[in-house]
């Protein structure tokens, strides 16, 4: 059987479509440059790709409207909310015209995106979900889908009987969370499949690592394993090796980075259900210069979310 990789993609051709320009539109206004900042979960190779669909926007917008466009990236150094809303609150203190944010925790980053509002500053959300009540415009993946398609995946491979484990990302996130539910979901529809044990790498390929290696050791006749963040596969991966246990320990991924595409390819790995991070930040930077404008926006959801389907493994 081939190999497959997941990929969620978008619902119209995002990465080619034109935007509505400011000036085309009624009531809206522009100005000679504009500055967005992207404030991802963590710092990761994930939230690179995000950056490089952010400047992709750019660039688009430049050419098409002639604005100067800059992107100011700033991740956390670890996978903390406290971190994350310090650097959201010092970007509100320097007034761009738009903020997008990866949430750590809706209700420990509740209070800095109302601050965001109060003072008018355009938000959106990128894989993530709002807190419930805000009325904040998000591009995001069908999280528990891309879950399903990695867990019924796993499934498939091991007949449907055996022990099984998750890796969470942060428990907090949203998208990790679903994710998570969503495993527990699948398997528990099979009597003969058991989740034996679950771990926390906080979107930490090392910390994954750390815990994959924990996890088989305390469970020798685990069969398989899914995750829940980028990090998680990529660390179960290099335990799996590690332990020797290739071609014994089954392990479906979740997105696209190097890492897995190589565990993939060395058949550490069979599949992985992936997302493109490189149009949520493209996309972002659109919802943030169309809010900026006054070309939108009045509900949450203003740019199509993306579906799952399965595509070939295209490894560069």
């Amino acid at each position: 059987m081939s190999k497959l990789t997941a990929a969620l993609v978008a619902a119209t051709c995002l990465a080619t479509a034109t935007p509505v320009l400011a000036q085309d539109a009624p009531g809206t206004t522009t100005k000679d440059s504009y500055r967005f900042v992207i404030v991802p979960k963590v710092v990761h190779p994930w939230f690179d790709k995000v950056n490089d669909g952010a400047q992709m926007a750019a660039e688009a917008l430049e050419a098409q409207t002639g604005a100067d466009i800059e992107i100011t990236y700033s991740a956390p150094q670890s996978a903390d909310v406290i971190q994350q809303n310090q650097i959201i609150e010092s970007s509100i203190a320097t007034r761009p015209d738009g903020i997008a944010v990866d949430l750590l925790d809706p209700e420990g980053n509740r209070a800095s995106l109302e601050d965001a509002q109060y003072q008018e500053i355009p938000l959106t959300l990128f894989d993530s979900v709002p807190p419930e009540g805000m009325d904040i415009p998000y591009i995001g993946s069908d999280f528990c889908e891309q879950a399903k398609i990695a867990s019924r995946r796993l499934v498939e491979l091991l007949d449907e009987e055996g022990q099984v484990a998750i890796m969470m990302g942060v428990p907090s996130a949203p998208n990790h969370a679903i994710r998570a539910e969503c495993h527990r979901e699948v398997f528990a529809e099979y009597p003969n499949i058991e989740v034996v044990a679950e771990g926390i790498d906080n979107d930490d390929i090392q910390v994954a690592q750390q815990q994959a290696a924990a996890i088989m050791q305390a469970n020798p006749e685990l069969d398989g394993w899914v995750a829940s963040d980028a990090a998680g596969p990529v660390g179960i991966g290099q335990a799996i090796v590690e332990a020797g246990k290739q071609g014994e320990v089954q392990l479906v991924g979740l997105d696209n980075l190097n890492e897995m595409l190589d565990l993939i390819r060395d058949g550490v790995a069979d599949s992985s259900s992936a997302s493109q991070p490189e149009l949520q930040g493209y996309w972002s930077v659109m919802l943030l210069w169309q809010q900026a404008t006054g070309a939108c926006c009045g509900s949450r959801r203003l740019a199509p979310r993306s579906r799952a389907s399965s595509t070939p493994a295209t490894p560069s």
